[in-house]
């Protein structure tokens, strides 16, 4: 249990943390209803006027996150906690042409692990499936929307949050806005005493900073229980005298070790970047977002950001979009920084992820489904044959980019564990299928 939560859990992508939930735990246990079963639709969640009271889903209460009710939660974040508006502005939208391909659904592949072939239609409901598109030479070849999700929603992206946090600092490194070989304190004087002080923002981009901060949540008194306590935009509780929000938390923190030698997934890394890159641009990470990318690529809707009691959003995993908006930021990241002919931002940016961090120091932290990848500004690269990498969020959130076949798949989902080394044994070699299959189509 100890390994499966070190592994997976410290992903957990903002919304457990601001509420301070023990949904992992109840995942840990027991079976599940299958994606048909639990399906919001067939539960009748929030269904009603007013919904009957077995069938509510709403604060105070705190097990919004738990299985089942996660598979209505992750479309609904704004209902329940404070948001920040990611703005797509008022340009015209631009369309994807499509191209839809029938074919995808037969796919075949073999899990990691396993010996018996699936179909990628039959993935697509082991892994809990909310939202699944393709992208191929810019068209969308294939688009399907399951359990709470419809092509007019928005759904939580959970820790591919960082992976935008990590571009926009990237951008402002690559456009000598922001200094990576900098100390963070030399930037936010606030930190000068924490463990992120002596860190360089490099070490923090990639996240090899020696931190003496846990995320073990078995254990009651773990770090990650007063980070949540301090996230929190809710009310605090009588005779509270800890840190109020993101920034306040992120001081507390003390160093364990020494900078830049391991890979260790920390969520607090990421707003210790969504610090650092607001206060080097002027503009908190929510609004950086929609100035530098979101009202620029031709998004369809908004999006939006959780945020802490003080209205700092959460740069950790706060994020809800729309799935071809998603789409976009694939295709961004698949050609360089352009998209539907316009650049917006440099080539580079995209150069120095797709090449990768320390894969030494990714090796230390154990993934046995992604052996001999690295991470590099909160972006995972596989380093595989295709020079595929992705964002990667808790419960199954995906944007996988692969170069080679021209290719971008983004999925949302609302798989019952908090635990992403499982779904990968039917999720990576299914990407890598359907690039073949698309590659070998096009001969």
């Amino acid at each position: 249990m100890k390994s499966l939560l070190r592994h997976s859990l410290p992903v957990l992508a903002g919304i457990l943390v601001l509420s301070g939930l023990f949904a992992q735990t109840s995942a840990l246990a027991g079976s599940y209803l299958n994606a048909a079963q639990s399906d919001p639709r067939a539960l009748g969640w929030m269904t009603g006027f007013p919904p009957p009271p077995e069938r509510l889903i709403m604060q105070p209460e705190s097990d919004f996150f738990s299985f089942p009710k996660l598979r209505w939660t992750v479309c609904h974040i704004r209902e329940l906690m404070p948001t920040k508006r990611v703005y797509r502005g008022i340009t015209p939208l631009t369309s994807f042409e499509y191209a839809l391909d029938a074919g995808i659904d037969a796919v075949t592949f073999t899990p990691l692990g396993g010996e018996k072939p699936m179909t990628w239609k039959e993935s697509l409901s082991v892994n809990y499936t909310d939202g699944i598109l393709i992208l191929h030479k810019g068209r969308v070849v294939y688009e399907k929307y399951f359990g709470c999700l419809d092509g007019m929603g928005k759904h939580a992206a959970m820790s591919m949050t960082k992976s935008l946090t990590g571009l926009l600092a990237e951008i402002l490194v690559v456009e000598g806005q922001l200094d990576e070989t900098a100390k963070v304190s030399s930037i936010i004087p606030e930190l000068k005493d924490s463990a992120f002080g002596s860190a360089s923002v490099r070490q923090v981009m990639d996240m090899t900073t020696a931190l003496d901060y846990s995320e073990d949540y078995s254990d009651p008194e773990a770090d990650i229980w007063h980070y949540s306590k301090a996230a929190s935009p809710l009310p605090k509780p009588v005779g509270y005298e800890g840190p109020d929000g993101y920034f306040e938390y992120l001081q507390t923190l003390r160093q364990d070790g020494v900078h830049g030698e391991v890979f260790a997934y920390r969520t607090v890394n990421s707003d210790a970047l969504g610090w650092i890159i607001s206060r080097a641009s002027g503009r908190d990470t929510a609004h950086l977002l929609s100035e530098r990318i979101w009202s620029r690529m031709g998004a369809e809707q908004d999006g939006y950001m959780t945020v802490d009691a003080k209205g700092t959003p959460f740069a950790g995993g706060g994020l809800s979009a729309g799935m071809r908006d998603m789409g976009r930021i694939g295709l961004l990241m698949l050609n360089g920084g352009k998209i539907h002919g316009q650049r917006l931002f440099p080539e580079e940016v995209t150069k120095k992820i797709r090449a990768g961090g320390d894969r030494k120091a990714f090796a230390e932290a154990g993934y046995k489904t992604l052996e001999g990848g690295s991470y590099r500004s909160m972006w995972w690269v596989f380093h595989n044959g295709h020079g595929a990498f992705a964002a990667r969020g808790v419960h199954g959130q995906t944007i996988y980019v692969d170069p080679a076949a021209d290719m971008v798949i983004v999925r949302f989902a609302s798989f019952p564990k908090a635990e992403n080394a499982q779904i990968d044994s039917t999720s990576l070699p299914a990407y890598q299928a359907v690039a073949a299959y698309l590659m070998k189509r096009d001969k």
